[in-house]
């Protein structure tokens, strides 16, 4: 797996919860307080965008096989986000004014249960929702890891069929010298075989002309 895919994933993870904490928190603000709040959320909120465009690009450089793991990945990375800026958007357009606040507080300890009630039920929320990022990241590690151990494997096995086939290249070749080496020593062995028959040929015509000769000379005497 990349390195610089791991460094911005673990800044876009660590950015993720610090936001989901701040958007637990700012539930609890109101004012400037909160305005100020949703603003630092919203300056994450690009910084974790960026992230994610950086690990876009990161991952479509690599291996088709650990590529699409990795957009996999991002494709769970975005759905985070939108849900962090959706949350945002919640809590922005729930910001009362200072009237509706001084309702609220007349209203009595009714409605001041009924609004922590809401908060609570917020922050388990958010909790929830971080642990599934969390279990999601985890799975998807353990599916990037396993993929790692496939092309370790398949490499090797690349790597073992590449030295049967150099291996046999040179069995090739040493046959391809043994038989080279065969056709010169037949081609010597019939030269040979040549010059002894006409060596063998010139001893008989020798022969028949010296008995020939012997058997004119005992003829006419």
């Amino acid at each position: 797996m990349s390195a610089v895919f791991e460094g911005y994933e673990k800044q876009y993870c660590e950015l993720s919860a610090n936001l989901s904490k701040k958007c637990s928190s700012a539930g609890l603000l109101d004012g400037e307080q909160k305005k100020q709040k949703i603003s630092e959320i919203k300056s994450g909120l690009d910084t974790a965008e960026a992230l994610i465009r950086k690990m876009d690009l990161e991952a479509r450089g690599l291996q088709p096989n650990i590529k699409a793991v990795l957009l996999a990945k991002l494709r769970e990375y975005k759905s985070d986000l939108n849900n962090l800026k959706s949350e945002v958007k919640q809590i922005a357009s729930t910001n009362l004014d200072q009237a509706a606040r001084d309702d609220l507080l007349e209203a009595g300890m009714a409605d001041t249960l009924a609004v922590s009630a809401n908060q609570r039920d917020r922050l388990l929320m958010s909790t929830e929702r971080l642990n599934n990022s969390s279990n999601r990241i985890m799975e998807s590690r353990k599916v990037m890891l396993e993929t790692e151990e496939l092309g370790v494997s398949l490499l090797h096995d690349l790597h073992q069929q590449r030295q049967s086939l150099l291996h046999a290249n040179n069995t090739m070749h040493g046959v391809d010298d043994n038989i080279s080496r065969s056709k010169k020593i037949i081609s010597n062995i019939s030269r040979r075989m040549d010059r002894n028959k006409w060596i063998i040929g010139a001893i008989i015509t020798v022969l028949v002309i010296a008995i020939a000769v012997i058997l004119y000379f005992k003829l006419s005497k």
